[in-house]
Order: C-alpha cells, then sequence, then structure tokens
C-alpha cells in the first residue's frame, strides 16, 4: 500500500481552483498557487493541474500560472487543458511540468500520444479519459467524453485505454463523471476494467469522499494511484492522515 500515490488535483477555470459535482456546479475552492503550496507541505506524491476550460474554448492552458505553481513545489507536477501540439508539450514541460496530460486532443489525434512519447519519452505522457456509464438498453462499457466532459464521443472507455497504452502513453489518468464529486466512493468497476486491462499505471479519480474510498480503489479496482480534489481543497482529509491510515 506505501507505494500507492495519493494525489490532489487542481481544477483550474479563470485562473482559479474550482470544483463542481459530476463536472457542474462550480465553485471557488482558492489561489491555486497557496493550493499547491499547502498540499506540498502535506507530502502530497504528485500534483495535477487540469485548466477545465482550455479545450472548449479552444485556447492555451495558463502556462505563466504554471510556471508560478512550479517554483512553489517539490513534488512531480502533471498538467493539462488545452494541449494540442508538440510545442504545446514542449512549452508546458519548459515551464516546470513534469508531465502533460491529454483529452481532448488525444482522441481528435491519437497518433499525438504516439509523436509526443517518442519525443519526451512516455513518462511525461498522461492521456486523460473521462469516462461516463452507458444507459442504454442493451449497452455495456463506459462512454468516453472530451471538451471538459461537454461532448460524448463513440469511444468505449476500456478500448481507448487500450489503444493509448498501445500508442505510448506512459499513464491513464480516469475519472469517472457518474462518481464525481459525489464523494460516494470511486467507481470500482471502471477503475478495475482499466486496470486490468492496460500495463500503464492508471491514476483513478470522481467520487473519494473517505478514507476507505482510497483503500478500496486500490485493493478492490487495482488503481496505482487514487486522485481526489474537494475532500482534500475543504480540509475534510489530510493527505498525511490519509497515508498513515493506508500503512495499516
Amino acid at each position: 500500500m506505501l507505494t500507492k500515490r495519493i494525489i490532489p488535483c487542481l481544477d483550474i477555470k479563470d485562473g482559479r481552483v474550482v470544483k463542481g459535482v459530476k463536472f457542474l456546479g462550480l465553485r471557488d475552492a482558492g489561489d491555486p498557487v497557496a493550493v499547491a503550496r499547502a498540499y506540498d507541505c502535506q507530502l502530497a506524491d504528485e500534483l495535477v493541474f487540469l485548466d477545465i476550460t482550455a479545450s472548449f474554448e479552444r485556447r492555451k492552458t495558463f502556462a505563466r500560472l504554471v510556471e508560478k505553481i512550479a517554483k512553489n513545489i517539490f513534488m512531480p507536477f502533471t498538467v493539462g487543458g488545452g494541449i494540442s501540439s508538440i510545442g504545446d508539450i514542449r512549452d508546458l514541460l519548459n515551464a516546470g511540468a513534469d508531465k502533460v496530460s491529454i483529452n481532448t486532443s488525444a482522441v481528435n489525434d491519437p497518433d499525438l500520444i504516439s509523436r509526443a512519447s517518442d519525443k519526451f519519452g512516455s513518462q511525461c505522457i498522461v492521456v486523460a479519459i473521462d469516462a461516463q456509464k452507458r444507459a442504454a438498453s442493451g449497452s455495456s462499457g463506459w462512454s468516453v467524453y472530451i471538451h471538459g466532459g461537454r461532448t460524448k464521443t463513440k469511444l468505449e472507455a476500456v478500448a481507448w485505454a487500450r489503444k493509448a497504452c498501445r500508442l505510448g502513453a506512459g499513464e491513464i489518468l480516469l475519472t469517472s463523471m457518474d462518481c464525481d464529486g459525489t464523494k460516494d466512493g470511486y467507481d470500482l468497476g471502471l477503475t478495475k476494467a482499466v486496470s486490468d486491462a492496460v500495463t500503464i499505471p492508471v491514476i483513478a479519480s470522481g467520487g473519494a469522499g473517505l478514507k476507505e474510498h482510497f483503500r478500496d480503489c486500490f485493493r478492490l479496482a487495482h488503481a496505482d494511484a487514487a486522485l481526489a480534489a474537494s475532500l482534500f481543497h475543504y480540509r475534510e482529509l489530510d493527505i498525511r492522515a490519509l497515508k498513515k491510515y493506508l500503512e495499516q
């Protein structure tokens, strides 16, 4: 259990940390630099920064804000949102990111995964997948969404994760849209299905509300890391206390 990573996430909109439920009803959660510094003090294993409206608004991630955060923390730092080219990836890595997370651009241009992996190394390339359970009668699996959860695609999440792995992704950031912000627990079925289907690490996201949810995510769904936002932002759970619990 000690090798499992705990990762807070900064969802960024208009330069502020925000959090909602199932990608809706966003509310302010603080200044990104101050929040990032606090997580560094709590000994978080990594930090994820997602500019959640960049792809939908067809603009680039806030590189200056990325640079400010990078200068204030000492943990690995992943940045995503609005990344659509090798140049974008280079700019963010130069700004201080250790990894980049691509979602919409990877779906629209899967070869970007291969090109980026070849250029910067697979360890730098995280493919983010926003997934929702298929509700139609007789349908199975989970649909992949892009543009910050606004646009449904024809892709199925497990199959897309396998393809991303083959193309050279170094990690999968898997968010359950059904569980996001609910605090009812991670989607163990989705997480296990993807974790068992790929040979690269899977970060589970969406639904954390209790310490036990992290334990179940690791033990039952085979995730390599667990990401959470509001639970940490609003100080309902301290990362150090969570780690101590998981050591048991």
